[in-house]
């Protein structure tokens, strides 16, 4: 059952491509968050960007990398907390799966029912409501070890407690320990293994209660904290660790490495409350959510190349290069979303939704780069009492860049679906959404990396998306549905580039690019459902996406800056297939998997003539995997030990495609890097040779448990072939300053015991 409609609905009566999984099954494959989760769906993919900064894309429709200074990108896949909106394009939130009732996965636009945001689709966790009538608990524990890391346990826990008749609370607590797996290098020689440690703490609490036998509210609070004291990412070059330089020691990084002058850390707390309230009457269903969602983080990076490369360039002494800097972006946001909606209740042929929509957010986005020592530097290059931070209106002492970014977004929406059974077996859906979407950000910066900019932009979008689905049940077992449906993603303004740090080739190709229009997507589906005897079901489907004004992010090059501008023309086109079987009693079968090809269908040239970017007709579009898919296996048998239990096997294979981070990644000669300082005794003209196209990968993990009353006991490997595998690739400056690539977690071995009370 789940309930993509806004209403209750057999997975397979949904006329359209929509994939569940059940907390079960999630805890089965000991799916951590939602990359995992995106292993085991069918044309889902999330792009690597480090801790708390996944990017997750539907059915090839991706824009590619988005980072730190593009706070203004909106998302294309919406995620939800059951009925609250909770989606922020830079930071996923990445939600405990522990006591979870499901997921489930919208494919395709989902602009009518879900809004903006969704133009590739939509993610909903739905959480374990309150039971009347009911006191039970479930505790859990689990101890593991990374290879070649560090190790990591949790410790989780539920309690569900019937108040009254009518009222039950149900309380979740979870803290866990992620152990490292990254070693960094540092200037005084030492070695400091394992520095991307994290942990992941919260709570839900959640009331139901009956007001009436047709009135309930169900309020509830969710609060999580997320930190991490470094970031997954294995660095092949960097100014001051390089095998180039003759005056430094030459360095060589390894694998799982990367080079520090100092710490880094990621910190992501977040708070939501909502209030649902839910009325049946006599011939509609009555539907309020109300929800408040605040987020405070923070992602502090260490700096010092990219400070010293921009150093190297003014000219200024090399004794003044390798002065340890921190980037320290800081994102506060608050936001309202209120949502009415009434549905019919009554059985009939004709059944409806209509709802209204309106949401408001505060977000400040700000950053620092406190250097200390930089004033002295700039003040014996430049003379005059020069300031690094303050000469240009900020009084900072030692902080070369600040900006200052906040942004008032609104949105008003009304939307509706009605669906009439034309006969027996043939249903026809037309709904729509009308929106009105509102933003304005005003940007000022300061410091001798900055251009002094003092600006107030505002865009607006409105429009409306329509869907038109059809279902036709062949018999009891196979049902044909196909649908058309527009999604939409709003625009927005980049930020200026940092003139200054630009080479004027990198300031002609990207410095004309500032507004950037609303995106659209045009996607068409058809597919079969089908169910058949032994527990077998085969879900397919095929669909073809045209995207008009896709909105593609490139890196500008030396600016140490991302724009994004529309491309005229893309489109995605591809298959999703989903097979569930049961050939004896015990042994549970699944595959899912995805064949895409997503296309730029249109060329951006640059100022200097050429291709900009890599955004050329025929190019394929960033971080999408073209084939992946997921195999598992699950035999549950009885055995005769201490009185009877039931031994567990679980298996699973996901394979992931070759992929590119940016459009630009595939261009040739693009994995050719001349960072051009000449520092350290190195020349600059020295070539770094890489590989940017993303190899494929494959993940195998097995899980053995056992189960006996109460008691749960499993162990369990993940990666078992120890595979590294390339999730992104990371430039600093163009890679002036750096490169590497975002890995994943080695082979890690754990034991898990659960107890139901």
């Amino acid at each position: 059952m789940v309930t993509a409609t806004k209403r209750n609905a057999r997975i397979q009566d949904v006329p359209f491509s929509v994939a569940a999984k059940t907390g079960e099954e999630i805890a089965r494959a000991g799916a951590r968050g939602i990359e995992d989760l995106a292993l085991g769906f069918a044309g889902m993919s999330v792009q690597n960007l480090g801790p708390g900064q996944s990017q997750v894309a539907m059915r090839g429709v991706s824009a590619g990398q988005i980072v730190r200074d593009q706070p203004g990108v909106k998302e294309q896949v919406g995620i939800y907390m059951d009925d609250s909106v909770v989606s922020l394009s830079l930071f996923t939130p990445d939600f405990d799966l522990f006591d979870l009732n499901r997921v489930e996965v919208l494919r395709g636009p989902q602009g009518t029912l879900y809004g903006a945001g969704s133009v590739g689709g939509t993610v909903r966790y739905i959480t374990n409501r309150p039971e009347l009538e009911r006191d039970y608990g479930l505790v859990e524990a689990e101890l593991n070890s990374v290879a070649g890391g560090d190790s990591g346990w949790h410790l989780k826990g539920m309690a569900n407690l019937a108040i009254s008749d009518s009222s039950a609370l149900r309380l979740v607590g979870y803290t866990t320990e992620y152990g490292g797996y990254i070693d960094a290098l540092s200037e005084s020689g030492s070695r400091n293994d394992d520095v991307n440690t994290g942990s992941r703490t919260g709570v839900r609490l959640s009331l139901l209660w009956d007001v009436t036998d047709r009135v309930s509210v169900l309020p509830r609070l969710i609060h999580q904290r997320v930190e991490a004291d470094g970031f997954n990412r294995e660095e092949v070059f960097n100014l001051f660790a390089n095998p180039y330089t003759t005056t430094r020691p030459a360095i060589r990084l390894g694998d799982r490495e990367q080079y520090l002058l100092l710490g880094e850390e990621f910190e992501d707390e977040t708070t939501l409350f909502d209030f649902k309230l839910s009325a049946g009457l006599d011939s509609f269903d009555l539907t309020s959510v109300s929800s408040l969602l605040r987020r405070k983080l923070l992602a502090s990076r260490d700096a010092s190349a990219l400070v010293g490369s921009v150093t190297v360039s003014l000219g200024f002494p090399h004794e003044h290069v390798a002065i340890p800097s921190n980037l320290r972006d800081t994102t506060e946001l608050d936001q309202f979303t209120q949502e009415i909606h009434l549905a019919s209740a009554n059985e009939s042929r004709l059944q409806w939704l209509i709802g209204v929509f309106y949401s408001d957010l505060q977000r400040d986005y700000a950053q620092r780069l406190p250097t200390p020592g930089y004033d002295a530097v700039v003040d014996a290059a430049l003379g005059a009492g020069a300031s690094a931070g303050s000469m240009n209106g900020y009084p900072l002492d030692d902080s070369p860049y600040n900006s200052d970014l906040p942004y008032d977004i609104s949105q008003v929406a009304v939307f509706g679906e009605a669906t009439y059974a034309l006969t027996e077996r043939f249903d026809l859906t037309l709904g729509g959404r009308w929106y009105d979407w509102r933003e304005e950000r005003r940007f000022y910066s300061g410091g001798l990396f900055s251009n002094s900019d003092l600006q107030t932009d505002s865009t607006e979008a409105s429009g409306f998306s329509p869907r038109l689905l059809a279902s036709f049940r062949f018999n009891e077992q196979v049902t044909w549905n196909a649908q058309a449906a527009r999604g939409f993603r709003p625009g927005g303004v980049n930020d200026p580039l940092n003139a200054s740090l630009c080479t004027g080739s990198d300031l002609a190709n990207f410095g004309g690019f500032q507004v950037y229009d609303d995106e659209t997507i045009w996607n068409y589906e058809t597919g079969l459902k089908s169910e058949w005897g032994n527990g077998v079901r085969l879900n397919a489907a095929v669909f073809h996406a045209e995207i008009d004004n896709l909105q593609a992010t490139l890196d500008a090059g030396s600016c140490s800056s991302r724009i994004s501008l529309n491309v005229e023309q893309a489109h995605a086109t591809g298959m999703e297939i989903e097979l569930a079987l049961t050939p004896v009693r015990g042994l549970d079968i699944g595959f899912a998997g995805s064949l895409v090809r997503s296309e730029f269908d249109s060329t951006v040239l640059a100022e200097e003539g050429g291709v900009l970017g890599g955004v050329a007709d025929g190019n394929r579009l960033a971080s999408v995997p073209e084939i992946q898919f997921a195999a598992t296996m699950s035999y549950t048998v009885p055995v005769d030990l201490l009185g009877g239990s039931e031994l567990s096997v679980f298996a699973s294979v996901q394979h992931v495609g070759d992929r590119i981070t940016q459009p630009g990644d595939q261009v040739a000669g693009a994995g050719r890097f001349v960072s051009g300082l000449a520092y350290g005794g190195a020349t600059g003209m020295e070539v770094t040779e890489l590989d940017l196209e993303l190899d494929a990968y494959t993940l195998i993990a097995l899980r053995f448990g056992i189960v006996r009353g109460d008691w749960e006991a499993a162990l369990y490997v993940d990666n078992v072939t120890d595979e590294k595998a390339a999730l992104s690739f990371d430039r600093e400056r163009g890679g002036r300053a750096r490169l590497g690539f975002r890995v994943n977690r080695p082979r890690t071995v754990g034991l898990l015991v659960r107890r139901s009370l």
